[in-house]
């Protein structure tokens, strides 16, 4: 019995000085790199956003899952807050017979350094109400999307060219 104890003793010292030197690890010896700032997130996610396009695909929710993704493509001329957590998105949109050149105010709201779109039952003239929440990192975006009784998921990448490829 008393070696039962003894391994026992020894397997929780181990366990108790492992456990230690794991917390003694976890300070933070050295000061991190500074974050930015939410002004200076802010005057990114502007300056990322501007002249580019969002160039990815879009799913429908019960659709055949044997079936593509098909392709979309909005094209962001500028990205300007206007107060608060409204920004004004002056887009191209293609959407079926439709493509039109709209100023959309969008709510932006922050996890920690990641910009996401908060949109809930926005008309834009022409094209019927919409809702979806797209969030923003790095060069790719992906989200949800809602337009009356349909909705799905949409994905790509944020696209720094000038022009579509088309009409270069």
């Amino acid at each position: 019995m008393r070696k039962y104890q003894l391994l026992t003793i020894f397997a929780f010292s181990v366990l108790l000085q492992s456990s230690l030197a794991t917390a003694q690890e976890a300070k933070p010896t050295e000061k991190k790199a500074s974050q930015p700032t939410q002004a200076e997130l802010e005057k990114n996610f502007s300056a990322h956003l501007s002249g580019s396009a969002l160039v990815g695909q879009f799913s429908i929710n019960g659709q055949a899952t044997d079936k593509p993704a098909r392709a979309e493509r909005y094209e962001l001329e500028s990205v300007t807050k206007l107060r608060d957590n409204y920004w004004v998105f002056l887009a191209r949109i293609k959407y079926g017979k439709n493509d039109v050149k709209i100023p959309i105010t969008l709510q932006v709201l922050w996890a920690g350094d990641t910009p996401m779109i908060s949109m809930t039952d926005i008309t834009i003239p022409g094209m019927g109400t919409f809702t979806a929440r797209v969030m923003f990192h790095g060069d790719r975006y992906a989200g949800t999307w809602q337009h009356g009784k349909v909705g799905g998921h949409m994905w790509g990448m944020i696209d720094k060219s000038e022009k579509p490829k088309d009409e270069k």
